[in-house]
């Protein structure tokens, strides 16, 4: 998109789609350059994203303190709301009366590819509407399946907190032993329950399997693995990608509920229950005789924990924040904000705008490389690619075993 010459109004900024520990540095990252630059006026945040625009649902975000925002900036999940909706060209157009209401002339929308196709959908008909706006998608998702990205904001958080999550819950299945099944968030991607592999520590660690939506799932293949598994080590742990696919590209969760739930972007609800992982322990109790089988679903719990921010993720998700208003003011009148990594082994990112239309809606998956032949666990090529992203992880130690003779 051509540079324009600089436009002068309010700013209007919201968060959509599902909350990450960082979405709310990308927010105040936004809103504190937008404070540097004279011609944004007031500074408008939309409650519950477009829903708020809506029902002009606007605070002053120019009003609150610094010391207020950096507060918020540290605080998990989505400090404006969130929502799940579609915008109608009826929508569109009850909008842009509201943005001419307001002078909204920067309009910043935080979120996945569907909030990237919301914002795509709002550019286009501001285009339609003759009406001059700066249109900004800020990339997030714990899923990492940003097309044009290496990685995106709110993923590497969630990564370490599955790492640790399974670092704990392989303790436990040392302690006793048998076969654990956790249930990771991950759609189409299974970026988030690769990084389960990170826990690994010691040569017997789990996770001992990792399977993701990438490649067709099959539950005897899955049967087999497990009780080869389990017979070397006496025990297994499983991480399983909640979008996991029979080879018809049907989700394996989508077949056991009676009523599929799906939000106005058409996606399936996949982490409402904990469906999937009952029905594989089912199975892995019948197929193969083992006694001790259980099964989680950490659902909701990546997306909102206090405790496991990366620090690179944090850092990172504030600069696309501040990148996009940037851009906007200079004069790229739409776009996103993508994360770029440079080649070389020393960890160097960069922040580029990328037309809008290339991020919404289509999602990227993990390249065939990061994912192992017969499809149930990782390569190292995705160990290096995610490490400097999640960053250093707790260290676990054991006894070293020297038996005490009997008297």
């Amino acid at each position: 998109m051509a540079k324009k010459a600089a436009i002068t109004g309010n700013m209007l900024i919201a968060q959509s789609g599902g909350p990450t520990m960082v979405i709310n540095q990308s927010l105040i990252g936004a809103v504190l350059e937008a404070k540097k630059h004279k011609d944004i006026k007031d500074i408008y945040g939309s409650l519950h994203g477009i829903q708020g625009i809506l029902n002009e649902d606007f605070i002053n975000l120019r009003r609150e303190s610094d010391k207020n925002l950096e507060l918020i900036a540290q605080t998990p999940s989505s400090g404006l709301g969130s929502v799940r909706k579609k915008p109608t060209p009826e929508d569109c157009a009850k909008m842009f009366e509201i943005m001419k209401k307001y002078n909204i002339r920067f309009f910043f929308y935080i979120g996945g590819n569907d909030s990237a196709e919301t914002a795509h959908i709002v550019n286009e008909e501001a285009k339609k509407s003759d009406y001059e706006l700066h249109c900004y998608h800020i990339p997030k998702t714990v899923d990492n399946d940003l097309r044009e990205n290496d990685h995106t904001p709110g993923f590497a958080s969630a990564a370490r907190f599955v790492a640790c999550a399974f670092m704990g819950d392989n303790l436990d299945n040392r302690a006793l032993p048998g076969v654990k099944i956790n249930i990771i968030m991950g759609r189409h991607a299974g970026f988030l329950t690769a990084a389960s592999a990170l826990a690994r520590q010691y040569e017997d660690d789990g996770p001992h399997l990792i399977y993701v939506p990438e490649k067709p799932f099959d539950m005897q293949s899955f049967a087999e693995d497990v009780k080869k598994v389990y017979t070397k080590y006496g025990r297994c742990v499983v991480a399983v990608s909640e979008g996991i696919s029979e080879k018809d590209g049907t989700p394996v969760a989508a077949a056991l509920t009676a009523e599929v739930e799906v939000d106005s972007h058409g996606n399936v609800q996949l982490s409402g229950s904990g469906a999937l992982g009952d029905r594989l322990a089912d199975y892995i109790k019948n197929k193969t005789r083992i006694s001790r089988v259980r099964a989680d679903t950490f659902g909701y719990l990546q997306r909102s924990f206090p405790a496991c921010v990366s620090e690179v993720d944090a850092k990172e998700a504030r600069q696309v924040g501040a990148a996009a208003v940037k851009n906007a003011v200079q004069g790229d009148t739409d776009g996103s904000i993508a994360i770029k990594r440079a080649k070389g082994k020393k960890y160097k990112v960069s922040f580029e705008r990328v037309p809008l239309k290339n991020v919404a809606k289509e999602t990227r998956h993990m390249p065939d490389n990061y994912i192992n032949k017969k499809g149930n666990d990782v390569t190292q090529a995705f160990i290096d690619y995610a490490k400097p992203l999640v960053g250093k992880l707790p260290k676990m130690g054991r006894f070293k075993g020297v038996a005490v003779k009997k008297k």
